[in-house]
């Protein structure tokens, strides 16, 4: 059946059991597929049969599950409180820490107990509600979160600290409105902080979907308008004047300029345009007046379908972040067992409940589990974001977790390691000079669309044509020039005509085993006469034989896989150092060497493919990491994990690079995630951390997972100095 994936944004998450009861509520709804929710983007990816109806169903189950969700469109909410929250909170709590200061410096006093009851309250229900009413959903819906802990400690503290006051009638009652205020401060601040560096994580795509105008100007019936870009449509003519970024996909039809694609494919040259260039939306046109038709607007322009797979990348989890959501599940009822016994323990102890209660309170604050959801995802969204401004889109976490553990890459030769343009690359003459004979054979071509006409046109300055111009079929093209008849084409051609080829047979042998077209120019009238011949070959991309040595120097094994012959395909891997070749490989057979590649690798080493035609498809499906270039068909980049947004062969050594930065932040994180609770939940349980620090190292967990994740922000690829 037809399927639709919605984008739901989810508010009150607040740790990675948040995000299993999220999934388990819109996995039950109806016609859904599948589910995935990001903390650190807070949103859900839900995919659901299109007959299914309406969101309402989805928003109502996140609601019982104690969550608000709003569909895509909803405006965003407004968050400018909370900065001003954490401000009057730390106001308010500040008093009640100053006593404890001044036990440092010897000066032992407190504040009243009504003083101090009077600034704890507000903190305690009115900045603390938010943990109140999100624990309390979160009980309702059967399970528990960071806001269920908090709000178990702090009342523990604040409830204890009321009783005593009333209670005790000593002049200095033991008193703990300080723990309970100060833990609801620091969480609220380190929320503040993780929040801002959320919004750090996801810069690179905000900076992509800024690029999109809201108008363009459009030519038309002579006359230039400034139109809503919804109303523009395939085929307008839209002017772009100088410093303005395109609206639209396109093709120049007049004008001449340069423009900034750097964000686009991390280019940082301008690129040139003329007629026919491609244009893509989003570049800034630097200089000239460019006319511009419409070849795709909206949702199907290259920058719209950068910002989905860039989207659609951070909402995907990677395998390691299942295992996480599975721990997180059983994480929050674990840690209030765990609770309880540590009250009971020193209960029974010391006999002192106040004591008791206050570890207590000290292990729940402490083990939150936030740390440990924002792990996995915090490192993702900061990767592909830093990918993409480099010219590199990871489509999935997949991808992105294969990737840095691939030693072998088999490359497509023709588009992908060459230009996948024929240039000339010889012309031997026979009883002309090299520029009469290039003459003829540009005259025999002026005008001409073929590759090798343009080849040989690009190749001489001359500018005459021929009379009597006519194209034989499967053969090649003859004419008149200055009353000789000519004829230029293949051999078997020539043969047909009666054009003795042996003069020239050896070095057309020698060029055809080095992979170049031949093509044979000859005299046609009285006695045929052979002229010369002309050699055409796809030349090698300037950076191929750097990028090869540097995938070889980190010890990437590199194959080359091709369906050209194995003369042309030996003598590439011969110029760029490629021990392996797999030459004259149909289609359909390229899966198949892929699969042989993977044989004999140790465990865990993956195998990826480069290529951009619709015959490398298969191979990049059957790869662990199909790598397209986006030079290539849109085949190609659907069936590929990782698009290249130039054609640079260097790109492909920096998204090895950053997949490995990505993955080993990944694997820092959760270790100190997991090692903070790991040491902090005995040191808390055995009365060595204050339900104050408990609440201090819980917010700084989060923030520095975070921070961690963003230093991906500072990678840039080898050699590039952006």
């Amino acid at each position: 059946a037809p399927t639709l994936t919605l984008q739901l944004p989810i508010e009150g998450m607040t740790c990675a059991s948040c995000v299993t009861r999220v999934e388990k509520a819109l996995a039950k709804v109806p016609g859904v597929q599948s589910v995935s929710v990001n903390l650190a983007t807070e949103q859900a990816t839900v995919v659901r049969r299109k007959s299914a109806g309406p969101t309402a169903d989805l928003l109502s189950a996140v609601e019982k599950a104690g969550y608000t969700a709003r569909e895509i469109a909803s405006p965003e909410p407004h968050h400018s409180t909370q900065g001003w929250q954490v401000a009057v909170a730390a106001a308010l709590s500040a008093p009640l820490v100053l006593p404890m200061l001044g036990d440092l410096f010897g000066q032992h006093w407190m504040l009243p107990g009504w003083l101090q009851l009077l600034l704890a309250t507000p903190v305690q229900f009115w900045l603390g509600a938010r943990f109140y009413v999100a624990g309390w959903k979160s009980l309702r819906a059967g399970s528990g979160s960071m806001d269920v802990l908090v709000a178990l400690g702090t009342s523990a503290a604040y409830g204890l600290s009321v009783w005593q006051l009333f209670n005790d009638q000593s002049a200095m009652p033991a008193l703990y409105f300080e723990s309970a205020a100060v833990v609801i401060t620091l969480v609220r601040f380190g929320k503040w902080l993780e929040a801002r560096a959320k919004r750090q994580t996801t810069e690179a795509l905000r900076a992509l979907q800024a690029l999109r105008p809201d108008t363009a100007r459009v030519r038309r019936a002579g006359r230039e308008d400034s139109v809503p870009l919804a109303q523009v449509q395939v085929g307008d003519e839209v002017v772009l004047r100088p410093g303005e970024r395109a609206p639209v996909d396109g093709v120049v039809i007049e004008g001449a300029s340069h423009m900034d694609e750097s964000l686009l494919t991390g280019e940082s040259l301008p690129v040139t345009k003329a007629a026919g260039s491609r244009v893509t939306g989003g570049a800034i046109n630097a200089e000239g007046l460019l006319i511009v038709r419409t070849t795709a607007v909206g949702a199907e322009t290259a920058l719209a379908r950068i910002v989905r797979l860039v989207e659609s990348a951070q909402a995907k989890k990677a395998p390691i972040q299942q295992l996480v959501d599975q721990v997180s599940a059983v994480f929050v009822p674990a840690v209030v067992v765990a609770a309880l016994l540590t009250f009971a323990g020193w209960w029974w102890w010391n006999g002192d409940i106040a004591t008791a209660l206050l570890h207590a309170v000290a292990v729940l604050v402490i083990a939150c589990p936030c740390a440990l959801g924002l792990a996995t995802p915090a490192a993702i969204m900061a990767g592909t974001g830093t990918a993409a401004k480099h010219g590199i889109l990871i489509q999935d976490a997949l991808a992105l977790e294969a990737m840095h553990a691939v030693k072998v890459i088999a490359f497509d030769k023709t588009g992908t390691l060459t230009q996948g343009k024929p240039v000339l690359v010889d012309a031997v003459p026979v009883v002309l000079s090299r520029d009469e004979l290039l003459a003829r054979a540009a005259a025999l071509q002026a005008g001409s669309e073929h590759p090798l006409a343009r080849a040989v046109l690009s190749a001489t300055q001359a500018n005459e044509r021929a009379q009597q111009v006519q194209a034989v079929a499967g053969r090649g093209v003859s004419g008149v020039f200055h009353g000789e008849s000519l004829a230029l084409g293949s051999g078997p051609w020539m043969g047909e005509l009666g054009v003795d080829t042996k003069a020239l047979a050896d070095v057309a042998a020698t060029l055809q085993s080095h992979g170049h077209t031949v093509s044979w120019l000859a005299r046609t009238d009285g006695t045929p006469q052979l002229l010369g011949l002309l050699a055409f070959g796809d030349t090698l991309k300037p950076e191929a034989a750097a990028a090869m040595a540097r995938l070889k120097a980190h010890g990437v094994r590199t194959v080359l896989v091709s369906g050209d012959n194995r003369g042309s395909a030996q003598a590439v891997a011969d110029a760029l150092g490629i021990a392996e070749v797999h030459a004259e490989v149909l289609p359909g057979d390229k899966a198949g060497v892929i699969a042989a590649l993977r044989q004999g690798l140790p465990h865990g080493a993956r195998v990826a493919m480069v290529g951009d035609g619709v015959n490398d498809a298969p191979a990049l499906a059957a790869a662990d990491v199909g790598i397209a270039m986006s030079t290539g068909t849109d085949v190609a980049m659907a069936t590929a994990g990782i698009t290249l947004m130039r054609g640079d062969l260097s790109l492909v050594m920096a998204a090895l690079s950053i997949s490995q930065r990505t993955t080993s932040k990944i694997r820092q994180n959760l270790f100190w995630a997991f090692i903070y609770n790991v040491v902090g939940i005995p040191l808390a349980a055995f009365g060595l951390l204050s339900p104050v620090v408990a609440g201090a190292a819980m917010a700084l967990s989060s923030v520095s997972v975070i921070s961690n994740a963003l230093l991906l922000k500072r990678w840039k690829p080898e050699g590039n100095s952006r």
